[in-house]
This record gives C-alpha cells, structure tokens and sequence, in this order.
C-alpha cells in the first residue's frame, strides 16, 4: 500500500494501450484524490490491465464469459482497505471514442465508479443514491457524463 492509501498497479498492455508515465502520474494524483475525498481516506488498490484480464476476473469472480470496463472487489476486511478494483484500458479507450473525450478521463471515470462501489454503494438497487454520488463527483472533479448517466442515456459500453 503506497503512503497516500491509494494502490495503481500496470499490468501488461498491447502495445497501442500502454500509458505514458505521464499518464500514471495522472492516475496516480487522481487515485489520491480518491482516497483523500471521496473514501475518507480508506485505502484501495486499482489494476489497470487489459481485456483480456478483465475477461478472466469476471468469469472467474462473477461466472460472466465476456470482458467488462471494470470491476470491483469489495474487501471482507476494511482493516486491509476497501477492497479492489480491475480497469481495462482497452474498454476505457473504445467508451472514450464512442464519447468523445480522452482514455485518462475516462478510466478517471471509471475509478470514481469503481471506488463507489467500493463504498458500499450499488446502482442497481439503490433508488439512485449512487447515481447521485457519481454525478456529485463527476462534477466536483470535472469529468465528463458517468458511466451510469450514459446507461440511463441508452449510451452502451464498447
């Protein structure tokens, strides 16, 4: 666990998605931004990796055949954090396109997601309170439409 309680990991990428340093640095500042305001500075991991990985942690964990945007991994013991998130680059990088902003902000966005999953909070069956966090963040943090705004838009996922 790095110091400011936020954890990027970089797993191997082909080659047209790998990130820039300056890129990790981005993600690293906002992973931290994450930590101080939107966890109240419990700590995560997050690991930016391929389709192909997240292919494997959604049939593994969640017994879906087909790879995903992202992923999160609630702990069973907040002592050791709030758990972990899986990002694939590969999704983030098409969504992007298909919403006409950059792969940064949109994994940003998809950190924010992942990390209010983390929470506690659930999309699904929460009457819209996630969806209004997100917003709330998105905002604070200048970031295009949520991934949840855009599902409700009729906007799919690559």
């Amino acid at each position: 666990m790095s110091p400011d309680g936020s954890t990027l990991l970089f797993g191997a990428l082909p080659a047209e998605f790998r990130l820039s340093n300056e890129e990790k640095r981005a993600l690293r500042q906002f992973g931290r931004s994450l930590f101080s305001r939107v966890t109240s500075n419990r700590a995560f991991t997050c690991l930016i990796t391929d389709d192909q990985e997240l292919h494997r942690l959604n049939r593994q964990f969640l017994r879906h055949d087909y790879p995903t945007d992202v992923l999160s991994f609630p702990s069973a013991d907040e002592s050791a954090g709030l758990g972990e998130i899986a990002i694939s680059a590969e999704r983030a990088a098409a969504q992007a396109c298909e919403s006409g902003h950059d792969r940064i902000r949109e994994i940003c966005i998809l950190m924010l997601h992942g990390v209010l999953h983390l929470t506690g909070m659930d999309h699904v069956s929460d009457q819209g309170e996630m969806a209004r966090a997100e917003e709330k963040w998105r905002a604070e943090f200048g970031l295009p439409a949520s991934v949840i705004a855009r599902a409700r838009a009729g906007v799919q996922p690559a």
